[in-house]
């Protein structure tokens, strides 16, 4: 299946890690930064903001299928976008962070924009690239470039940041970003047209939504992480609780949490291939489920050994990485052809604010029934989606060729 296009799998891979890596870096280690130089908390959580562009993607992803009817167009996207990327972060470069940071922060919310843009059309792109068969391993390599990609970015580039300085790590940054897609322009393929469709539209976002049996689809994105996101936006916190330093969580969380995720992500295409992915979605949900039980249990133990802790680790993002595989194959299997980056982007930005909602519901749980309310009330969701995924499977098959 692989012999003869096998290079478009590291293209993707280089595609997702290239926009994974700055955003990382600027939506977690700038903040980092910001306190470093004394800004006030206020202030470093309203620069959570320049984030939005990727909740409102969605918005402008009609015109990239309106414009882009050929592989060789969406190509043309991800390049302009990715040029225009690294020309922005190399602008943010030139400003200083004490003295600039009301136009830093714009600049980085136009970067963000045209990081959002390359996704759009990097979507449609691998929809249209991949067989139908080929989507579980194109989704791993997509998983495991942005698991990998958040690593460098909060990780290594925090330690970065102390050897190089602002001006010369967001060069480094630039850089590498025009690096990312000289394999795309290498990369050779026969020409696939889109297939003749009416143009597209902003009210196409709207009809997305009208399609029969989607309000299926959008429970199952709803409620698909529902038993997960909980716990790994209070984990952090619940490690502090227990003494963990602020370097000891970063190793733990930050690095062994994510290098698991992406080993995960790219076991998934793997074991979907195999068992298909309604079975496959029904496992992943199963052990979404022991993760919260898990993380109930540990809540019963005062001080829960290191090892114990590691295991939960393991288990919230290995089950993430799974979890985000199979929905990024399935959501790729009921895009509308020539609205692939449309509908694609329309069902991410779904998960997207359904997980805010279920973090934002679960601080204010912990204020209230504290972590152990909290991982019990993550179980329970999983049960919940467990539910809704056995009745929104009935009459749809994405195990269909």
């Amino acid at each position: 299946m692989l012999k003869k296009d096998w290079h478009k799998f590291p293209v993707l891979f280089n595609l997702y890690i290239a926009q994974s890596i700055p955003m990382s870096f600027f939506s977690t280690v700038v903040p980092v930064i910001m306190r470093q130089e004394n800004y006030s908390l206020e202030s470093i959580g309203l620069f959570q903001l320049v984030k939005l562009p990727w909740i409102i993607k969605f918005l402008w992803a009609p015109l990239i299928d309106n414009t882009a009817r050929t592989n060789k167009e969406l190509r043309r996207w991800i390049i302009f976008s990715e040029i225009f990327y690294a020309i922005v972060i190399l602008s943010v470069s030139l400003f200083n962070l004490e003295t600039d940071f009301n136009t830093i922060v714009v600049f980085i919310i136009i970067a963000l924009m045209a990081s959002a843009t390359q996704d759009i059309a990097t979507d449609a792109f691998a929809i249209l690239v991949l067989k139908k068969q080929e989507r579980s391993l194109g989704n791993s390599v997509q998983s495991a470039g942005s698991f990998i990609g958040s690593l460098f970015g909060t990780g290594v580039l925090l330690i970065a940041y102390e050897y190089f300085g602002w001006h010369a790590l967001l060069a480094l940054l630039a850089i590498f970003v025009l690096i990312s897609i000289v394999p795309l322009i290498l990369y050779k393929q026969k020409k696939t047209e889109v297939q003749t469709v009416k143009r597209a539209g902003f009210l196409d976002i709207f009809r997305f939504f009208g399609q029969r049996k989607m309000y299926k689809r959008i429970f199952i994105l709803l409620f698909y992480y529902s038993g997960l996101i909980g716990i790994l936006a209070m984990i952090k916190p619940y490690l502090v609780d227990l003494g963990y330093s602020p370097k000891e969580i970063g190793v733990m969380s930050g690095i062994v949490g994510t290098s698991v995720a992406a080993i995960c992500a790219f076991v998934a295409g793997f074991i979907i291939r195999k068992i298909g992915r309604e079975k496959a979605m029904y496992l992943f949900l199963v052990l979404s489920f022991m993760t919260g039980a898990y993380f109930y249990f540990l809540t019963q133990t005062d001080t829960p050994e290191l090892w114990q802790l590691y295991l939960g680790i393991v288990l919230v993002w290995g089950a993430y990485g799974l979890s985000s595989v199979v929905i990024y194959t399935t959501s790729m299997d009921v895009v509308r052809k020539g609205r692939e980056g449309t509908d694609f982007t329309i069902q991410i930005v779904l998960t997207h604010l359904s997980g805010i909602i279920v973090a934002i519901g679960c601080g204010r749980l912990g204020d209230r029934l504290g972590y152990e309310g909290i991982f019990a009330v993550e179980a329970t969701l999983s049960l919940f989606a467990l539910v809704i995924l056995f009745f929104a499977l009935k009459g749809v098959n994405y195990d269909e060729a």
